[in-house]
């Protein structure tokens, strides 16, 4: 199957590079937070507090093990990597590319961490979730696109070079 999936931190960009890139190759966009949200017929900070991280992580693994899509470009929420089988079904689907971001760059656009549904473990701060996270966007990317100083149009013209 010839999707795209996109994978990176909260606030890299997955969900408006997605739309445009979708666009640009004449393909279908979507978001599997909103899908997570009308299967749980919740947004993600209720799902996140009455069901706990771990319930969470659970419904966004089932999601992603379900999604059975051709010529999709697929935006991922940034904990998508806590769940191995979700991930390698992914991978099976389409290719993975990581979105990258420096920690600074996460610093400066990540202040709402509750409302926007951002997975943190009880006593975890943004840069201990930066530093767990990035080792696993890089083991399932297959390609990776560091954003460094690049704008939206830049990382999804980068990513329509990338594949080819």
């Amino acid at each position: 199957m010839n999707n795209i999936i996109l994978i990176g931190m909260p606030t890299s960009g997955k969900s408006t590079v997605g739309v445009i890139l979708a666009k640009l190759l004449g393909m279908d966009f979507v978001d599997t937070d909103l899908i997570i949200q009308k299967k749980a017929g919740r947004r993600l900070p209720e799902i996140i507090e009455q069901d706990g991280l771990d319930g969470f992580l659970k419904i966004e693994e089932e999601v992603c093990c379900d999604i059975e899509l051709t010529d999709s470009v697929i935006a991922t929420g940034g904990s998508v990597v806590y769940g191995e089988k979700g991930m390698q079904h992914l991978k099976e689907i389409g290719q993975v590319i990581y979105l990258e971001i420096d920690y600074d760059t996460l610093e400066q656009r990540l202040h709402h961490t509750k409302q926007r549904g951002v997975v943190l473990r009880p006593g975890q701060n943004k840069r201990d979730l930066y530093d767990e996270r990035i080792e696993l966007y890089k083991k399932y990317a297959d390609i990776t696109i560091s954003e460094e100083g690049m704008t939206i149009e830049d990382t999804v013209q980068k990513c329509y070079e990338m594949l080819g």
